[in-house]
């Protein structure tokens, strides 16, 4: 008998340590910031241009006279005192372009990631800021460029492909190891969680309508002329097919927040992702939609490869700390991918000299 506890204890007792390892494994293993500089230059990008458009009509849904103004937006059903906007408060037209102005200002410093820190926190909360305001015309693109921002904000977003990495590479004379960190772990973590959750939801609230089980959910968007950019009503006379893509928009969806994360299958995912974003901007017009999206969905690129193909001068970074697990797999080939093209330089180098 004693026996048999002492086996049930000490299984409970394993499960709890490797749990315990394996959170801190996931969420609190330093990281190569390398994703998630890439993600900031492509979302500030995002921002800056999907923020510039307000200006063709600002006054127009942002003005004291706007198309919906501040006063009817508190008699929305779906408002609430949470919903905060700096543009509440503006009243004068010089005024509401000055704060435009510096908005897209902290956009283009995001993008090229000068004072990063400062611009994230800065940027997030001008995101929202246009969004809450200008709530009927909210849309998908409004959330995932928040959700984007937000999480800039978490993590160190300048610590690569950043005008503040290139300053201090400056001082230290060009010699600037990487510096893994948690931060830029957690951040990442964070954006893909997100993404699982969004996506399965989606997929749930799909499973739920006739359209997405009969096929007619595709043959529907054919008749949408108010998004349609290509002419696919020839999708009517294929609609086994019509069904079929229905079907497997439903099973990639709820199958995300499962399949993206074993390495076998996440290229399959992510590939499959990135295809459907862009038939949504190639067949309903909605680009800036559906390359936020695959922004979004570049969290679960590695930074080894993200560094293997960005990288120009990678012979001067070397990786000063390891992380644990997958994070220190992927800080060790960013190691021997900077080590390769270090020997490659001198190699090169030599037989010039030659």
């Amino acid at each position: 008998m004693s026996a048999a506890m002492n086996m049930v204890t000490g299984y409970f007792r394993n499960l709890q340590r490797d749990t315990r390892a394996g959170w801190n494994r996931f969420w609190f293993s330093p990281t190569d910031p390398a994703t998630l500089g890439l993600i900031r230059i492509l979302a500030g990008a995002m921002l800056f241009y999907t923020h510039l458009i307000w200006s063709l009509d600002l006054k127009g849904f942002f003005g004291q006279n706007s198309w919906i103004n501040s006063e009817t937006i508190t008699k929305l059903p779906e408002y609430s005192p949470f919903r905060w906007s700096y543009f509440f408060w503006i009243q004068s037209p010089t005024l509401m372009w000055a704060v435009h102005i510096a908005a897209l200002i902290v956009f283009a410093l995001l993008t090229i990631g000068l004072w990063s820190r400062t611009m994230s926190v800065l940027a997030f909360l001008a995101a929202v800021s246009y969004a809450n305001r200008a709530s009927l015309a909210q849309f998908g693109l409004d959330d995932v460029n928040c959700m984007l921002a937000l999480y800039l904000m978490v993590g160190p977003c300048g610590a690569a492909y950043s005008v503040d990495r290139w300053l201090k590479r400056r001082k230290a004379d060009g010699q600037l190891p990487i510096e893994p960190s948690i931060g830029a772990n957690i951040a990442i973590r964070l954006l893909q969680l997100n993404l699982c959750v969004e996506y399965f939801f989606s997929g749930i609230g799909k499973a739920q309508g006739a359209p997405w089980w009969n096929g007619d959910a595709i043959l529907m968007v054919t008749g949408m002329y108010e998004y349609q950019s290509l002419d696919i009503t020839w999708l009517i006379h294929y609609r086994f097919w019509a069904e079929i893509l229905a079907h497997l928009t439903v099973f990639w969806e709820l199958s995300y927040c499962a399949l993206v994360w074993p390495r076998l299958t996440r290229p399959i995912v992510i590939a499959i992702g990135i295809g459907m974003h862009l038939g949504i901007g190639l067949f309903l017009g909605m680009w800036t939609f559906g390359l936020a999206m695959i922004i979004a969905n570049l969290s679960f690129v590695s930074p080894w490869v993200v560094r293997r193909i960005l990288d120009r001068r990678s012979a001067a970074i070397e990786p000063t700390e390891q992380g644990t697990g997958a994070q220190s797999s992927d800080i060790n080939r960013s190691k021997t991918y900077s080590t390769s093209r270090k020997t490659a330089a001198s190699a090169s180098l030599a037989a010039t000299r030659k």
